[in-house]
């Protein structure tokens, strides 16, 4: 097979935008190159002939051909730089040259992962050859898959770029045991490109001054060092005197703090770079922008895949086995730090378990934080050592950051995500294999030993065991449904004609001693440089030889791989992502997920981009570690961060220069300034623009208008283009932490001091005890009858959910979490058992939970039927909460009945409002400064937030405030905290004095028994606190919203 290109508008456009930086307004003139005389050194001698490994030239060698230098003055740089970003709409006008250690120059290129830089690169090299004769360049890239992929690409593409340029680049992988390259580099008048790895790069340049020894073992130090082997010269000196331009791939991984640059970034200086030029998704520092093709337009372009995600989430989780994963440690200023972030299980109010990550430091208690899992108990927090990422707890335990203990879920799981990349392999192959499309997947793993494992006697680790296991399986399932036609007779050839063993193998880095696989963070970059598979032809095609691994007739296609193909491999055929590895913090899904964005190629190496089909046949589906939600509301919050550089104001900058495309006439016409600004007047008027510039719902939803208002004149022609250049305004970008987060919430001192408030507060401050009395049998029988009924213990499950990209996204749906549907959902029963070694005092924990003595719980639990009591095996601690929660239920319907208060004379003290106030997250938080007690009304209900919106502005209320927590009334099921106190005008409602409870639902059938209990013994309060009363006293009830309120007061 031999990979088709083609020539892209959309890479065209990426390569005029870097080569009219020389040539918008002002050019650079064209030229040959400079020549000069190259550093000749000694006279070769024969060591050095020997260590070049072939005699250079010694006439040629003197002469080399630099590259002119830059003929333009920085401001006419500059005015070129704007005329470029003027006509790639949003991208904001840079106010200066930015430079940085590399070079004075500096240009970025924005690309969707996935929609080709590599090539457009490429071609920009050959074009600024053809424009300005420069011929020199180094390519910086941070890996050795994105070297090799670099390398390869040149290959593959010389042909294609000979059609159009009558030349080829040459183009080599710096070797310091081959120097011979750096000096045809110098001396040949042709396209010359070097590609180096930034890690060899970088650690040359730090250990610059380091001795080499005499066996020249320290080959990275090369670079460096004045050799006997290359006439006295240090290679780093030869190269710089070509004053090459700089393409640096993947710039983030040099460094992202642009005010402390890497040590990377510094040593790039000593290249005496022309200019730079950086490709990337995701630029981390930003210089002069020229080009930005982002996530958003790349799909809705139809240039990259669209995503299908199966998320795996498990429910009925037993809290048996004392789960912890410790997903990594922060630093900060004060005695509560360091801090670690530990996920482990926490029993939930309502009732299930869950997973939760907080934050512990030294003291946590983590029985205390499970919500009371008896498998924490006497588990303490010991020490967090930033240092080394671990966490000691009490009892001698260490854990270091990444690591999960005691997870008996984990083996299920992974077996299942095995499982469903299977499945849609082989969805996604029988739909495409009629295409001559081959389908590929790939899993990323935490750790070698898990595919390949050297003690066994076949090596596989468990991974690649489970792989084989159940690929069998869904395979002969499979084969089973296939048709009996052609197309499938076809296809079923294609499936039984493999062995198993040979459709699956890793790629991972490489102990050069043993030749065996190991971690990537166990070896440096020359094992990796150096390293080869066991199964060389599987490692060549999986890093070196693309169409080898798109060919239907050879067998591999699953991959297994560490973090070596993280970044920089790709493959247009990979349909399928699996992830068998706890998800960081520091992962990002769309770097991981960009491994699989590029289109496919069928077998004559033509890529399927059809407009009509595209869609259809390229799916890309990742299998998550983490739940759908979780994983689709984590990458659509990347994805929007990476739009937040768009401009949004409607300004005249922002359109002037836009090009805009007459095809009738096949002209271009630029916007000018003065049409910039009637386009702005224009939005304005007819209030498609706000006061700030910013779109308006008027312009998002100018479908529904009867008709658009005329365009001034002269765009009026263009009134389509014009509007794509104003919607690309539109881009809802990630709201920056408000300003309003994490702070004490002011009192209003006015409000408070008010006398209708303080006559309010004096009659329901009154402290008060319970007593009640009720029948235990009775209690008894009830609680055994509902358990044996209503006693509800799941397995443990494991629940999948698939769902994909919508057709097109807009940013607002990304803001909204909307850019995926769901299309399935299945649940799988888990065959683990949630036994554990954990003793459990089931009576005793019971007991603690209804607050019922041992002996009648000790009744309760004796007298259920077997089958119920079997369930506790099921899941303990589930059996417990559920058990419990039942018996509070009939508990609290026999309380009601029975309980009665005193009044005591001890009153709660006005400083409940202000005494242990605690930062609190305002940024949803409701202002209030005309009648609350409190600045802001916080709550994460939208009913309570909009209650305390309407009380604020309502002329009935004098004055309101949401009940501290520590104004509590005791019942007997806990104590229970009222939602709001409000006083009202006198004269204006019936009832002046208001305690309210805001549900948002009134059925009884919607509250829980409990939390109805509650409601009902503070109306029994109420009443003895109004019956104690010598004025009017205060009415109790539960409302929904503010107008029942009002018809409850005057009534």
């Amino acid at each position: 097979m031999k990979l088709q290109f083609k020539i892209q508008d959309y890479q065209t456009t990426a390569v005029d935008a870097v080569v009219d930086c020389f040539r918008a307004v002002h050019r650079q003139p064209f030229a040959d190159g400079i020549k000069y005389k190259i550093d000749p050194g000694r006279t070769l001698g024969r060591k050095a002939h020997t260590e070049l490994g072939h005699g250079v030239d010694e006439a040629a060698a003197r002469s080399g051909l630099r590259n002119t230098d830059l003929a333009l003055s920085p401001a006419q740089l500059l005015e070129n730089i704007h005329a470029v970003q003027r006509r790639t709409s949003g991208l904001a006008l840079s106010s200066g040259l930015v430079l940085s250690p590399a070079a004075n120059l500096n240009l970025d290129i924005e690309m969707e992962t996935g929609t080709g830089k590599t090539y457009v690169y490429i071609k920009t090299i050959m074009e600024l050859h053809r424009q300005f004769g420069w011929s020199k360049y180094v390519i910086v890239v941070p890996s050795v898959a994105i070297r090799e992929g670099v390398k390869k690409s040149f290959e593959i593409t010389a042909d294609h770029f000979l059609v159009e340029y009558k030349r080829q680049a040459r183009a080599f992988v710096y070797d310091s045991d081959h120097l011979e390259e750096v000096e045809t580099f110098s001396s040949d008048d042709g396209i010359q490109v070097m590609i180096i790895n930034a890690q060899n790069f970088n650690r040359d340049a730090k250990k610059a001054g380091d001795h080499v020894d005499s066996k020249g073992k320290s080959a990275g130090l090369k670079m460096f060092k004045t050799l006997d082997g290359f006439k006295s010269r240090r290679p780093i000196d030869v190269i710089a005197a070509n004053q090459p331009i700089l393409i640096i791939d993947e710039p983030q991984r040099l460094g992202s703090n642009p005010n402390k640059p890497s040590e990377t970034l510094k040593a790039l200086g000593r290249f005496n770079a022309l200019f730079a030029i950086r490709y990337s998704a995701t630029h981390k520092i930003e210089h002069n922008k020229v080009h930005r093709l982002d996530a958003l337009d790349a799909y809705n372009k139809r240039l990259v895949k669209k995503i299908a995600a199966r998320g795996i989430s498990v429910k009925g989780l037993a809290g048996s086995s004392a789960y912890l994963y410790i997903d990594g440690v922060e630093l900060g200023k004060g005695a509560d730090f360091p801090k670690a972030r530990l996920e482990l299980e926490i029993q939930t109010k309502s009732g299930p378990i869950v997973r939760k990550t907080i934050k512990v430091q030294k003291g946590s208690r983590l029985h205390d934080l499970s919500g009371g899992i008896e498998a924490y108990k006497d588990l303490v927090i010991d020490d967090v050592d930033a240092n080394n990422d671990i966490v000691t707890l009490l009892d001698g335990q260490t854990l270091t950051v990444g690591q999960v203990t005691n997870d008996v879920t984990d083996e299920q799981k992974r077996r299942l995500q095995v499982r469903e990349v299977i499945r849609a392999h082989l969805d996604k192959e029988r739909q495409l294999f009629g295409l001559g499309i081959k389908v590929l997947s790939l899993f990323f793993i935490d750790e070698v030993g898990k595919y390949r494992d050297y003690a066994q006697p076949d090596r596989l680790g468990d991974y690649a065991r489970v792989f084989e296991e159940e690929y069998e399986v869904l395979k002969a399932e499979r084969l089973s449904e296939l048709d009996l036609d052609e197309a499938g007779e076809r296809y079923r050839a294609f499936l039984e004609r493999d062995a198993v063993r040979d459709i699956h193998n890793g790629y991972f880095s490489v102990d050069k001693k043993t030749g065996r696989w190991v971690d990537s963070d166990t070896s440096d970059a020359s094992d990796e440089a150096k390293g080869v598979s066991r199964d060389a032809e599987a490692y060549d095609a999986i890093l070196r030889d693309k169409e080898k691994l798109l060919d239907l007739d050879f067998p591999l296609r699953f991959i297994f791989s560490h973090s070596a193909l993280r970044e920089g491999w790709d493959n247009p055929n990979v349909f399928t992502l699996g992830f068998l590895k706890k998800a960081t913090a520091g992962d990002s899904r769309r770097q991981e997920v960009g491994r699989g964005l590029r289109l496919s190629v069928d077998q004559n190496g033509d890529r399927t981009d059809n407009p009509v089909t595209v869609h259809e046949i390229n799916v890309l589906t990742v299998v998550t570690e983490e739940s759908y939600v979780d994983f689709v509301a984590g990458f659509q919050r990347e994805t929007l961060s990476l739009l937040s550089a768009r401009p949004r104001k409607a300004t005249p900058e922002v359109f002037v220069g836009a090009a805009l495309l007459d095809a009738a006439a096949g002209t271009e016409h630029k916007i000018t300034l003065d049409e910039a600004k009637q386009l702005q007047h224009w939005l304005i008027k007819h209030d498609f623009v706000d006061y700030d510039q910013q779109l308006t719902d008027k312009w998002i939803g100018r479908k529904d208008l009867p008709e658009i208002p005329a365009l001034p004149p002269a765009l009026q022609p263009y009134f389509y283009q014009v509007a794509e250049l104003i919607d690309s305004l539109h881009v809802q970008a990630p709201k920056v932490d408000d300003g309003r987060k994490a702070k004490v919430v002011p009192m209003n001192a006015a409000n408070f001091s008010k006398q209708e408030f303080q006559d309010l507060w004096n009659r329901i401050n009154r402290r008060a005890v319970y007593q009640v009395e009720f029948d235990s049998q009775e209690l008894i029988d009830n609680c055994i009858r509902v358990l044996d009924t209503s006693l509800q213990v799941i397995r443990m499950q494991y629940v999948v959910v698939e769902g994909i990209q919508r057709d097109v996204i807009e940013a607002d749906q990304l803001e909204s979490g909307e850019s995926f549907k769901v299309a399935r959902t299945k649940v799988e029963e888990s065959s683990l058992s949630a036994s554990s070694t954990v003793l459990y005092d089931l009576l005793g924990e019971i007991a603690e939970k209804t607050k019922l003595t041992r002996r009648t719980c000790a009744t309760i639990l004796s007298r259920i039927t077997p089958a119920t009591f079997a369930k506790f095996r099921q899941n303990p601690e589930q059996f417990i909460a559920e058990a419990s929660r039942l018996i509070n239920e009939q508990k609290a319907a026999a309380v009601v009945k029975h309980i009665e208060y005193d009044l005591l004379d001890d009153r709660y003290d006005s400083s409940i409002f202000t005494k242990d106030l605690t930062a609190r997250d305002l940024s949803k938080a409701v202002h209030t400064p005309n009648r609350n007690v409190y600045e802001y009304v916080i709550d994460d209900s939208e009913v309570e937030r909009a209650f305390g919106a309407a009380l604020d502005v309502s002329e009935e209320v004098v004055v309101y405030t949401k009940l501290p927590r520590g104004f509590k009334i005791p019942t007997p099921l806990d104590d229970y905290n009222p939602d709001w106190a409000i006083a009202f005008m006198q004269g204006s409602v019936k009832h002046v004095y208001f305690v309210a409870e805001t549900k948002g639902s009134l059925s009884s059938l919607e509250l829980r028994g409990t939390e109805k209990a509650k409601i009902d013994c503070a109306r029994k309060l109420f009443e003895k606190l109004n019956d104690a009363a010598d004025t009017p006293g205060v009415k109790y009830d539960v409302v929904t919203s503010y107008d029942q309120l009002l018809q409850l007061v005057g009534a």
